[in-house]
């Protein structure tokens, strides 16, 4: 755009945020003397309807060629703003906006005349950078119609029957022999009581009759290639050792196999055969072959009626193209073993409260009677205790609540209790969140109606006596006083954390983790399943613990974005990526190792790199490596920056004139 810059200044209220604290009136005078700045003026609410109809006003009539909207942060509402510019005709790349509620306003809520200041240089370096924007064009790419669900979890499965259903591709794996993930572990589920087997059987079954889910499971993603429309997946299948089209279910290897084996699924509680399936509902009902306890005895190669045992089977790879991706992987429990006051994994009467999950589980280990470990007795006195390895600011534990603890503690005393009625429970607690639909009423039902004990307190001490009893040792906020309690039973209501090969995951996929670990969010309410990796989202606990109302809610709402990207055939790719200027690249591949995205490459013809404007993210790096000064980023090229730079330094002259 060769016209001289005209830029318009708009200043926004945000209700009291920042009108509150800043003189938004004297700033919009104040901005009228800034350079190429021909009209300013402030509104309550620029992002209102009516707002953005002030600025489209000025565009249509000629008034201004550039925009500057003042007002909050661009993740909030620069699209808004953009969408604004681009519905009245102007380049909606020829926009700026300046952030004066995060960064002057809300910082500076005592100091009105320092946030006016910070605000005041905040737009003057906007009207700088905008003066010098270039118009800028979307690139478009096709969209392959298929996904890839990460995952075979509640919330894999449900992301893979919504889309599924709505007729696109999916690709859903799970690297256990079995969908179902850690649901298919619990016996009930809170607040309604639900038996989880009858929930989640139908839908696994649900999805491998789906013709439009492929099933991998006993399969892991091997890398990631490609970008958003595109992405070209390599997927490590692992063998099974059993022939998965022959195995009829039939269980005959399993039953004469003589080798007994650690049992995943009971939490170590209950041996399993090395040829096996995880649960007897699992889908696929296919029998597996645990080669790391095998003996190769041959007995199952000779008994099995279709000939589907194969000692040969060997690792096989496959490669998909989908346009899109939904990552579901789940948690891991934590082990509280670190946590050494507590006993865990030296008393034998010390578990954790997915190990009672098992225990009180009519398929689990004991066939849904709570034994204690040490004799086989039922327990009289049981004692749970909340946020093992959450809410904990040491090394040990996690800051973040794991949400569901309270409740499935509650869930597991109430279970117990109805069953044994005379039986002494006791919850340690901090703090009881009970948030979700029905929690509360749920929560007081177990005090009032079920006797279930609540002590505010956190627990001290543990110990054993010679009868393998447990002795706590703890304190009573409430009552202000020290506490001592026997206990058949000590329950450790455990964390959910983010999985081991999370970093694994993270770098796979190019999305990036939170301070907690798991997968962070392009924005915490606009983009809550949305990655910073176009075309990849998120559900489930891959993102944060949460519970099955909420994880099933994120999977279809994750499925939902993801068909309205592929619906569309193509996306708009944003143009903030970065170019190299073939005639100053000196080749030294400096960028290379820089680069997050793996977005460039190295041209060995040309001696040149060469980035891919799809995979680049603009994020600046290889800018600021290239010592040739080779790269140009777009929408922050040299000049902009420099724009800015001399807009924020009071004596700019100095520059001007090569004084600093």
């Amino acid at each position: 755009m060769k016209d001289k810059p005209k830029v318009g200044v708009y200043i926004c209220h945000c209700g009291i945020n920042i009108a509150g604290v800043i003189n938004v009136d004297k700033l919009a005078k104040e901005a009228q003397d800034f350079d190429n700045v021909v009209k300013t003026c402030s509104y309550k609410f620029m992002c209102s309807e009516n707002g953005q109809k002030l600025i489209q006003k000025d565009i249509k009539d000629e008034l201004v060629n550039r925009v500057v909207v003042a007002a909050c942060s661009p993740r909030m509402h620069e699209n808004t703003f953009r969408l604004t510019c681009k519905e009245a005709g102007l380049n909606q790349f020829l926009f700026e906006q300046a952030n004066i509620r995060e960064h002057a306003s809300w910082v500076n809520m005592n100091d009105s005349e320092g946030a006016y200041g910070i605000g005041r240089d905040h737009i003057r370096m906007a009207v700088g950078k905008v003066s010098k924007l270039k118009p800028l064009e979307l690139t478009k790419v096709p969209v392959e119609p298929s996904c890839l669900v990460v995952g075979g979890g509640i919330a894999g499965m449900n992301s893979a029957l919504s889309l599924a259903k709505e007729g696109y591709q999916v690709y859903l794996v799970e690297k256990e022999p079995s969908i179902g993930g850690h649901m298919a572990q619990l016996d009930k589920t809170f607040p309604t009581m639900d038996c989880s087997a009858c929930i989640l059987t139908p839908k696994t079954a649900e999805v491998a009759r789906n013709e439009n889910i492929h099933l991998l499971p006993y399969s892991e993603v091997e890398s990631v290639d490609g970008y958003v429309g595109n992405f070209e997946i390599t997927i490590h299948h692992k063998p099974h050792y059993i022939d998965q089209d022959k195995c009829t279910g039939c269980g005959a290897c399993a039953q004469d196999c003589i080798v007994e084996c650690g049992n995943e699924f009971d939490l170590g509680m209950k041996s399993r055969k090395a040829t096996y399936i995880p649960f007897p509902q699992a889908v696929p009902n296919k029998y597996t072959i645990d080669m790391k306890h095998c003996i190769k005895c041959g007995i199952c190669q000779e008994i099995c009626p279709v000939g589907a045992v194969n000692y040969e089977d060997k690792t096989s790879y496959s490669k998909i193209k989908v346009g899109t991706i939904i990552l579901a992987t789940g948690y891991d429990i934590f082990d509280p073993s670190v946590i050494t006051q507590y006993g865990y994994g030296k008393y034998e009467n010390v578990i954790t409260a997915f190990q009672m999950e098992r225990l009180l589980s009519s398929v689990g280990p004991t066939n849904g009677k709570v034994k204690r470990p040490s004799d086989k007795k039922d327990p009289k006195t049981i004692i749970f205790l909340q946020c093992v390895g959450s809410r904990d600011f040491n090394e040990h534990g996690h800051k973040y609540c794991s949400r569901v603890c309270c409740m499935y503690a509650t869930k597991q005393a109430r279970q117990y209790k109805e069953k044994h009625p005379e039986a002494r429970i006791y919850i340690f607690y901090i703090d009881i969140r009970a948030f979700g639909k029905g929690y509360e009423e749920f929560y007081n039902r177990a005090g009032l109606d079920y006797g279930i004990t609540y002590v505010r307190g956190k627990i001290a001490e543990v110990y054993e006596d010679e009868d393998k009893n447990i002795i706590v040792r703890g304190e009573d906020t409430l009552l202000q006083r020290q506490i001592e309690l026997k206990a058949d039973l000590f329950v450790l209501s455990v964390a959910l954390e983010p999985r081991a090969d999370m970093n694994q995951l993270t770098r796979m996929f190019n999305v990036q983790k939170s301070e907690d670990g798991f997968i962070m969010e392009a924005h915490p309410k606009l983009g809550p399943i949305e990655t910073l990796t176009e075309g990849i989202f998120i559900a489930g606990s891959v993102q944060s613990p949460k519970d099955i109302p909420d994880t099933v809610a994120q999977a279809k709402a994750a499925a939902s974005s993801a068909a309205g990207l592929m619906a569309s055939g193509e996306i708009e790719i944003e143009p903030y990526y970065s170019t190299v200027l073939d005639f100053k690249c000196s080749g030294c591949k400096s960028c290379l190792s820089v680069c997050a995205f793996n977005a460039i490459t190295y041209n060995e013809t040309g001696r040149i790199a060469e980035i891919n404007k799809i995979l680049c993210k603009g994020c600046g790096t290889c800018v600021s490596a290239c010592p040739s000064l080779a790269i140009v980023q777009n929408h922050f090229d040299t000049n902009q920056l420099n724009a800015m730079i001399l807009q924020a330094i009071p004596n700019k002259s100095k520059i001007e004139n090569g004084g600093y």
